[in-house]
């Protein structure tokens, strides 16, 4: 039953008795505080995006050069970003959050469903997608792929951007699915 093994998965995860129950939580701790540190860190990526966005058109018709170029950085930083603002909203509890019905539920409950959807909807989708990226990523990597058009370098980070979204994601979901809504807040 798809339940039981949520609450098997919380208990023995959150368990807090024991040598292995603090390790558990150490280890929880410290993703905890890496990933909203990457986070953080990524946030900050919205302005350079915003300026090489505004820069563009300038850069076009005015200078004549560069516009591809800021372009192709852009889309590189644009990707990072986004990797990091689905991490974020999902670790914050905004992102697939539904509220219309599930507002009328209790708090435990909504929790159980939010834990059970990540469990069995998006962790799954994160495991597959990075898989079945595995041969497309690894070969943009090892090629150091650079962008179709113009063939400026940075093509395989834009790649290498659905990796950490998905492992930004399974990593959100190592934190939360334990986590005690009362005990533990979200960044």
């Amino acid at each position: 039953m798809p339940g039981s093994l949520t609450l098997r998965l919380h208990l023995m995860l959150s368990c807090s008795d024991g040598f292995g129950g603090r390790i558990v939580q150490i280890l929880r701790r410290l993703l905890r505080r890496g990933l909203t540190a990457t986070l953080g860190a990524l946030k900050w990526l919205v302005l350079p995006l915003g300026v090489l966005l505004f820069l563009q058109w300038p850069l076009r018709e005015l200078v004549h050069g560069y516009s591809r170029e800021a372009n192709d950085l852009g889309q590189w930083l644009f990707a990072l970003y986004v990797a990091g603002s689905v991490t974020a909203a999902t670790l914050a509890g905004t992102h697939l959050a539904v509220d219309a019905i599930a507002r009328r539920y209790s708090a435990r409950t909504r929790s159980l469903l939010l834990r059970f959807g990540q469990l069995v909807a998006i962790a799954p989708w994160a495991i597959f997608v990075s898989i079945s990226a595995w041969p497309l990523i690894s070969s943009s990597l090892q090629h150091w792929e650079g962008f179709p058009d113009t063939g400026n370098p940075g093509y395989f980070i834009v790649k290498l951007a659905l990796w950490l979204l998905t492992g930004a994601m399974l990593a959100a979901i190592l934190i939360d699915v334990p986590a005690d809504r009362d005990e533990e807040h979200r960044p």
